[in-house]
């Protein structure tokens, strides 16, 4: 992640691909979200779904996972040059979380995060707020989750 006056509204982050497996499905579900057609996958056969797919909240996770892991990489990339490291967050919430497409055994999601808007912040000096609109697509090019978010990021220490 860069410093906040590095970030324009328009960029776009791809932080990468899940695709999702039957017992990882399963093992989120039975853990968080224990509902039959994520458990069980005679019972997701009979259901309103046709097959086993995964829990939205899932979907959400493994696009956490996807954006911590790119975040620490282009950091280490960043020190390894010898640049200075923003800090990150904490991050305001998820808005407009919308499950478009389920998500079945098979699947692969690209999830991408383009920033729509960039502020100072009026409450934490140093500091701005980045809002992304993250979208998954599965392989077919269909959206499959979308949501919004803000965080904070880091100002460059240089500006007054």
């Amino acid at each position: 992640m860069k410093f906040l006056e590095d970030v324009k509204i328009g960029d776009v982050l791809m932080t990468g691909r899940h695709v999702f497996n039957a017992d990882e499905i399963k093992s989120f579900a039975n853990r968080y979200d224990p509902q039959l057609f994520h458990v069980d996958e005679e019972a997701a056969a009979r259901s309103h779904f046709g097959a086993l797919c995964a829990s939205g909240w899932h979907t959400a996770a493994a696009w956490m996972r996807l954006y911590v892991d790119h975040t620490r990489a282009e950091h280490d990339a960043m020190r390894a040059r010898g640049e200075k490291i923003p800090a990150v967050g904490p991050a305001l919430g998820l808005r407009e979380l919308k499950w478009l497409k389920p998500v079945y055994v098979g699947d692969a999601i690209d999830y991408k995060s383009e920033v729509t808007d960039v502020r100072v912040s009026n409450s934490r000096p140093g500091f701005g707020l980045m809002t992304l609109l993250t979208t998954g697509t599965n392989q077919n090019g269909v959206l499959a989750i979308s949501f919004i978010s803000t965080t904070f990021l880091q100002r460059h220490p240089e500006t007054p």
